[in-house]
């Protein structure tokens, strides 16, 4: 953090590398050339901030954006007036003004929306853009097979669309030793085989370190931009982008025999140097990261060292066991809550959930410093 200070009012700090996200989108590129690399900047960037996000990439290269909403989409459009764009959630019960007037494509996944834009198109008197989302075996969002059966076998209902895309995606992309991800690939292939002849896309983050087979012509990434390594078999070539550090408000010790927290749960064991940090759920530190006597919880760094959480998370403040901590913790120090050695994955696992959650769940309290970018 050398050379910004923190405001005196803010109880924390969310540092995002503009750098480290562009370079992740070029070496995920890179692997998956000759198919294309988009980005997935959903949910803010994945919380991250899609105001300061989207223009990185797209400085750095990145044509092609997926968004979940209209909303998401038509600020999108500002930031980057000439890329593609698409609306994954497809198109909501009076959204398509909105998509039109902006550009977008939604992503169709049922007839009712394929019917909705076509009569849409027919009365603008151009075929608007679209992309289609067929099931391949994730049974959530996506034209079934009857469906796109039923197109093969009327294609006046597609024809007024201006189909840019074919995609579905992959329920089990981070096991590349799942069979279904064989079977979805070949559900996509025959599916994608009776509709209009467009570029294909079936991989994310995952799926794209699945190889060549899994590329298509578009590749869609989310989480492996922002550091994200859900994948099993391998790392993916990024790197972190982020950082989460809270302020210590007051260190104070315990002795053996007291408790920390809501509910007495630790206890402890020994005479005890105790930081309170100022985070808590609110700002996206999971409650799940809590410790009992019983049970081991969540870890920080304090001081570069490692130090567990005791006690409780509570809304606003964490407790943090600093007793071997080597030197001097004083109120205002930094606590380091994510960052070197304390990856987005570890804490997930520690909080019994995954990094995904652990990113679009960073609160609004701290501020946000961005490094890098244009």
């Amino acid at each position: 953090m050398s050379g910004f200070a923190l405001p005196s009012e803010a109880t924390g700090v969310i540092t995002v590398d503009l750098d480290a996200i562009a370079a992740n989108w070029r070496a995920l590129a890179a692997l998956v050339a000759p198919a294309e690399c988009g980005a997935v900047v959903k949910a803010d960037a994945y919380g991250l901030g899609a105001a300061e996000v989207i223009p990185a990439l797209a400085k750095a290269g990145c044509r092609t954006f997926f968004v979940a909403t209209a909303e998401e989409a038509c600020a999108a459009r500002v930031w980057v007036p000439d890329a593609r764009l698409f609306a994954l959630d497809g198109l909501l019960p009076g959204s398509a003004r909105l998509l039109i007037a902006a550009d977008i494509a939604p992503v169709l996944s049922g007839l009712d929306e394929i019917e909705e834009w076509g009569a849409l198109s027919r009365e603008a008197g151009r075929r608007l853009p679209t992309a289609l989302h067929v099931d391949s075996g994730l049974n959530r969002l996506g034209l079934s097979g009857s469906d796109v059966k039923l197109l093969a076998n009327a294609p006046e209902r597609i024809g007024a669309l201006d189909v840019r895309l074919v995609m579905s995606h992959l329920a089990c992309a981070d096991d590349p030793d799942h069979p279904l991800n064989a079977r979805q690939r070949a559900a996509f292939n025959r599916r994608r085989a009776s509709l209009p002849a467009a570029p294909a896309s079936l991989a994310a983050s995952d799926g794209l370190m699945l190889g060549a087979p899994f590329h298509f012509d578009l590749v869609r990434p989310g989480y492996a931009l922002y550091g994200g390594q859900a994948f099993r078999g391998g790392a993916t070539p990024v790197n972190p982008v982020v950082t989460v550090a809270a302020r210590i408000l007051q260190v104070r010790t315990v002795k053996a025999g007291e408790s920390v927290g809501y509910s007495g749960t630790w206890v402890a064991a020994r005479k005890t140097r105790v930081a309170i940090v100022a985070a808590g759920y609110a700002d996206g530190i999971a409650r799940g990261l809590s410790a009992s006597s019983k049970k081991a919880g969540g870890v920080v760094m304090v001081a570069g060292q490692r130090a567990p959480i005791v006690g409780r998370v509570s809304m606003d403040l964490i407790t943090v066991d600093v007793t071997d901590v080597s030197g001097d913790v004083r109120r205002g120090d930094l606590a380091m809550l994510i960052g070197p050695g304390l990856t987005i994955e570890a804490m997930g696992r520690a909080a019994g959930t995954i990094g995904y959650e652990v990113l679009t769940r960073l609160g609004a309290r701290f501020a946000r410093r961005y490094v890098g970018g244009a």
